[in-house]
């Protein structure tokens, strides 16, 4: 009696263990837990970790938050967007000032809320654009937008501060003491990844996602069965926009600094290659992605003397990349390494049948 009730409390046991591993958030919170580890040898080790490389981590995080909010207005609603760049720049240069110019220390949630409510308003501005124009014009048009902002930006004015940008951002503090150092931003971009990885895979996952795919695929059928084009074009721009700018003001208050030369094209195509490269419709797909675009360039490429001789050699190596994603796995890295995953599953099964036989569970 004694080891049946054993037995059926390891299986409630084993079976809740199952359900933990089967949780989507499951590999995430390894991911955290993996990045932290690394965090803490950088800061109590000496030859384990560089700061070259704890900084390419920390802002290729900051980049995989704007991957994911380009990911739904890209991968799930269909929409095309240029102006990436020009709203993080804007983010930033909110958060920047609010620390910087605003003489009382604001508890950073406020600084963030203030850079939400903005983001809402903008997003919701470009969405009702997308409502007249689609696909390329509409890249364009949001292109335009992201380079009416960097022109502003470089305009000289005390919230920018024109070309040469804003700098000495003070730290974040919490409270009216503890000020946070580069070190323990870190951990709070951490966190806040952690939070917009939560808050997408319930979107996605939501009637929310499942309605943007509906207008992806067919904005006619969409419509035909309820689904509101209007709330949904202006939902993914408000999402995508708030992400950026999101990522705006975590960028200013890691670096300290804002420049307008930062703010250009270039990134903007770089988030869209990365979120090509992972996978559109995934989170380990804009992560992989973001990792290989900007990770690998930041932490890898720029020590090569190479690449530091012929900088533009690292786009060159970036548009290979997404030449060769798109021909062969249209789908992203994401793609093959499921592929990978099913092959293995296929040898593995057929290796158990030949060594156990056709009977074996």
């Amino acid at each position: 009696m004694i080891n049946e009730y054993r037995e059926e409390i390891n299986k409630i046991r084993k079976d809740k263990l199952k359900q933990f591993v089967a949780n989507p958030l499951f590999g995430f919170i390894i991911l955290v837990s993996a990045l932290v580890v690394v965090q803490l040898l950088y800061m109590y080790t000496d030859d384990i970790i560089s700061l070259t490389v704890s900084k390419a981590i920390a802002q290729t995080l900051i980049y995989a938050i704007v991957g994911m909010g380009f990911s739904i207005l890209l991968g799930y609603a269909g929409l095309a967007s240029l102006g990436t760049a020009g709203f993080i720049g804007l983010g930033s240069y909110i958060a920047g000032n609010m620390l910087k110019l605003i003489p009382i220390p604001l508890p950073y949630i406020l600084t963030i809320a203030a850079v939400v409510i903005i983001g809402t308003v903008l997003g919701g501005i470009v969405g009702f654009i997308s409502l007249r124009i689609e696909g390329m014009y509409l890249a364009i048009i949001t292109l335009g937008l992201s380079e009416i902002l960097l022109e502003l930006f470089k305009t000289p004015n005390q919230f920018t501060g024109g070309a040469s940008g804003l700098k000495s951002v003070p730290w974040v503090k919490l409270g009216m003491f503890y000020e946070m150092d580069r070190e323990k931003m870190f951990f709070l971009i951490l966190a806040v990844l952690f939070i917009m990885i939560v808050l997408t895979i319930n979107i996605i996952n939501s009637p929310t996602g499942r309605a943007m795919l509906a207008m992806k695929n067919s904005s006619s059928a969409a419509q035909a069965m309820g689904i509101s084009i209007l709330k949904y074009r202006l939902l993914a721009f408000i999402l995508s926009t708030i992400y950026a700018m999101i990522g705006g003001a975590l960028y200013v208050t890691y670096l300290r600094a804002s420049n307008t030369s930062s703010w250009t094209l270039a990134l903007s195509l770089n988030v869209l290659a990365a979120v090509i490269i992972g996978g559109s419709r995934s989170i380990w797909g804009v992560i992989m992605g973001t990792f290989v675009i900007f990770g690998l360039d930041l932490a890898v490429l720029k020590n090569i003397a190479f690449f530091n001789k012929y900088p533009g050699s690292s786009a060159i190596f970036s548009g290979v990349l997404i030449v060769l994603i798109v021909m062969f796995y249209p789908g992203g890295l994401i793609r093959l390494f499921t592929d990978i995953k099913i092959k293995l599953k296929v040898l593995i099964t057929k290796w158990k049948v030949y060594r156990y036989g056709k009977d074996y569970k």
